[in-house]
């Protein structure tokens, strides 16, 4: 059975449970909360070994191969053109189809969201370098030790010879691991999907946030099934675009549901294996840069979401340098994102109402009930990102051995 089926089959079970079982009390709240955070945190489980593992001999054979640079140049353009463009497409969307102003709350917040820039700075080189290993969230820390690692063994070959060897094959039984926990992962996504309808039904009852939801739904559509086939088929001259959406189609399942980019990287580095072809040297560093880099979806998010929030509190036009700051400051805090996997489009929502000040500090209170419903889109957004850029790297760099659809995963 291909892996996404067996997704989609936990998914509807999971509807299907939120539907039928009187999970209304708060015993069965509680219960369902705690076994969706031990799903979640199963699924992280391998995330930072297979990374770390999988980095260091990709770096270690891109460089030794003479392919690091060209690699890194297409990863890095991918990343920022893909941001550029989806915050256009939100803003295009949001400014074409003016939606219903959500009523103004009263609520109160004394808590505000914080980037703290020099704490993350902090995290990437902590006392010891073998500590970058313990955070789940920040990915980059563990990344870049494993670029240092990597880079450092083409040094003297003969030397670092058994090293390169055993790591090697450490990626390759991390990869092994990682195949059963996405295989298991299916049966908790149950779980998972549970708890999404749940909070999906509550946002929807009364109908405030359906017509952002269904905008974001469109934005979606446009991008997965038009603008990214359209920019492969262009790049990459490829006639069959669509493939690569389908490959992608157990990835989406997960990264939606979920709200979660670290949990779906090792769906992405298998499926770029086994269904897409991109050889590990490649998807070893491309898909934990687009999972720490390419937030352009939480940029879209943030930018639909703060002219919703402007056009709830005013009636009047959005100044055009407004709109530039808004987008400018979107496609900035994307980057700052890469540790909060889930959650990280609100966070930038509430620092850029913070920042916009204007009477605006505590108009992400609008959308708070909808918080993880929109998040959920940026997570998705992002996903789809990484599976066409880290195709689109792989051709470039002719790292790519292409497989029939039948044989996808």
């Amino acid at each position: 059975m291909k892996l996404w089926l067996k997704y989609l089959i936990g998914a509807v079970l999971g509807v299907a449970f939120a539907l039928i079982l009187p999970l209304n009390s708060t015993g069965s709240e509680g219960a369902l909360s705690f076994i969706t955070d031990i799903v979640i945190r199963f699924g992280r489980y391998i995330v930072v070994p297979l990374l770390f593992f999988t980095a260091m001999t990709a770096i270690n054979k891109l460089r030794d191969t003479r392919m690091l640079l060209k690699t890194g140049i297409w990863t890095l353009i991918i990343i920022v053109a893909s941001a550029i463009l989806l915050i256009f497409v939100g803003l295009l969307s949001i400014l074409i189809i003016r939606l219903p102003r959500i009523p103004i709350t009263v609520d109160k917040t004394t808590d505000t969201a914080v980037l703290n820039l020099a704490g993350m700075v902090r995290s990437l080189f902590p006392s010891s370098a073998f500590d970058t290993l313990n955070n789940g969230s920040l990915l980059l820390a563990s990344f870049l030790f494993a670029c240092f690692a990597g880079g450092a063994c083409t040094g003297d070959q003969v030397t670092f010879k058994p090293i390169v060897t055993i790591v090697d094959a450490l990626s390759k039984l991390c990869y092994n691991i990682a195949t059963l926990f996405t295989e298991v992962l299916s049966i908790g996504m149950i779980a998972v999907m549970c708890s999404w309808t749940i909070q999906f039904r509550s946002v929807i009852t009364g109908g405030t946030f359906t017509p952002l939801i269904l905008l974001l739904t469109g934005d979606f559509l446009i991008t997965a099934f038009g603008i990214y086939p359209a920019v492969l088929h262009y790049i990459c001259n490829d006639p069959h675009p669509f493939r690569i959406l389908y490959a992608s189609a157990c990835s989406i399942i997960v990264s939606f549901f979920s709200g979660d980019t670290n949990l779906t990287l090792p769906i992405n580095i298998r499926t770029g294996k086994e269904s897409l072809g991109i050889r590990r040297r490649i998807n070893g560093v491309t898909y934990p840069l687009f999972s720490i880099f390419a937030r352009g979806g939480a940029a879209l998010v943030t930018t639909v979401s703060f002219i919703v929030i402007w056009r709830s509190y005013a009636n009047l036009s959005i100044p055009f340098r407004d709109i530039l700051w808004i987008m400018f400051m979107s496609f900035a805090l994307s980057f700052l994102l890469g540790g909060f996997p889930s959650g990280g489009p609100f966070i930038a929502l509430t620092v850029l109402c913070t920042m916009y000040g204007r009477g605006f500090e505590t108009g992400y209170l609008l959308l708070k009930p909808a918080a993880p419903i929109i998040c959920s889109f940026a997570a998705a957004f992002d996903v789809l990102t990484a599976m066409f850029g880290s195709y689109i790297v792989g051709v470039k760099t002719q790292m790519i051995e292409h497989h029939s659809i039948p044989h996808f995963i």
